[in-house]
């Protein structure tokens, strides 16, 4: 996407130095920039280095000569505003509202329609302090956009999370975000595993982390719809704009499930969370006794854990619904033959009513931890096939954003492996 309005505000980051490189590719690619730059930026670049590569010159100071305005007018002309590099000071300042300098008027004057996209750069432990984290937190909420910054050696000499995304990441990311949807789909996104507790500090539970639930849900806002993520507490968030709620149990889970789509309407449903098949009836010691849920088993005790079966979720998540949507489930196997798999999928079409499947094996692991994956549709043809998470997003993504009654391309028929939810 070329010849948007970008606005480029600099924070007093050494990484700046790489955020010129952005703006450089950004008006080689097109875009028309501008820039404000923080004087603590400036200690670190020169205005005319910006003012080269823009044409345009840099703003810095609130209260300058003819800029008493330049907070609404800049962000009612940018299409979108980029942060680049974003400092711990500058996000903390955003999510306290701060609006006492020039930036931090922008932010508060910003229409929250347009994107505004954050790319963080500081030593390892300001990113990871807990006070930076629940400013993160609270601008996610607000809508902002992460690109989150690469692990490795700081400028500092320090290693770990917290350097500047690379040019080419940050210029994608932005372009993303520009790119709006034909139609605005709102879409709920489950992710992650349920924990059913044995006693009041152990759980039954299984590996899942919520990866794959919160990538699809970051591709879905990003490309500007709405997005509702509803994942197991201790799951991977999204990196997006997108509403997040969490559950713990089945229980929690289907509560959140019957509020969510009672409140609808959803024009899609994906549903990635690893739901547990049984939850825990009674715990019986060697005694002989029941133990309640909420007590602690004595180190040592050999309980006899009675089960009881959950019903599928996935069967009920229409009669949940005042209005059609979308369904897409998806189905785990271990070392499935093709025509084991197969089976198992035509029996969740059946008893599921989806329009789509996602199937996984997890023998079809590859060593760096991917998975292929299999979009099927209800006819056993396949609707879109993936080589990782990242394809599977993007290729959800397109499908939800088709008109409703449509016939997917079919790819690579050959594979029946999918993705780990």
């Amino acid at each position: 996407m070329s010849g948007s309005n970008l606005l480029v505000i600099f924070t007093g980051s050494i990484a700046a130095y790489k955020g010129c490189e952005v703006v450089s590719r950004l008006v080689q690619r097109g875009h028309r920039v501008r820039c404000v730059a923080t004087p603590s930026a400036l200690k670190f670049i020169g205005p005319a280095t910006l003012e080269g590569l823009t044409g345009s010159p840099v703003l810095s100071d609130a209260f300058a000569p003819g800029s008493a305005l330049e907070h609404i007018a800049l962000t009612r002309w940018a299409d979108a505003v980029l942060v680049c590099p974003a400092t711990a000071n500058t996000l903390n300042r955003f999510a306290a509202g701060l609006g006492d300098d020039l930036v931090g008027a922008l932010f508060l004057a910003h229409d929250r329609a347009k994107p505004w996209l954050v790319a963080p750069a500081m030593n390892p432990a300001m990113w990871s302090h807990p006070a930076t984290g629940a400013a993160v937190e609270r601008l996610r909420g607000w809508g902002v956009r992460f690109i989150n910054p690469a692990s490795g050696r700081t400028a500092c000499g320090e290693t770990g999370e917290g350097r500047l995304a690379e040019p080419e990441t940050i210029v994608g990311a932005v372009e993303t975000a520009l790119a709006s949807p034909a139609k605005r789909r709102r879409v709920l996104v489950t992710a992650g595993g349920t924990a059913e507790p044995v006693d009041g500090v152990r759980v039954l539970t299984n590996t899942s982390t919520g990866a794959t639930g919160a990538l699809i849900a970051t591709h879905l806002s990003r490309a500007g719809h709405d997005v509702v993520l509803l994942r197991a507490q201790n799951a991977i968030a999204a990196d997006g704009p997108c509403r997040e709620e969490t559950f713990v149990t089945f229980a929690q889970l289907e509560a959140g499930l019957r509020r969510l789509l009672a409140a609808g309407p959803f024009d899609a449903v994906i549903h990635a969370a690893a739901v547990s098949d049984y939850r825990v009836d009674t715990v019986v010691l060697a005694d002989g006794t029941a133990l309640a849920t909420s007590g602690k088993m004595a180190s040592g005790e050999a309980p006899v854990l009675k089960l009881r079966a959950n019903p599928r979720l996935v069967d009920q998540l229409r009669g949940w619904s005042r209005t059609p949507f979308t369904l897409v489930a998806f189905k785990l196997t271990h070392g499935a033959e093709t025509g084991q798999a197969a089976d198992a999928v035509k029996k969740l079409f059946a008893h599921s009513g989806a329009d789509y499947v996602v199937h996984n094996d997890l023998a079809a692991r590859h060593a760096d931890g991917s998975f292929p994956a299999d979009i099927l549709q209800s006819d056993g043809s396949v609707a879109a096939h993936c080589t990782n998470r990242s394809a599977l997003a993007d290729e959800l993504t397109r499908l939800v954003g088709e008109p409703t009654n449509r016939k997917s391309r079919i790819e690579n028929p050959q594979s029946s492996h999918a993705l780990d939810p």
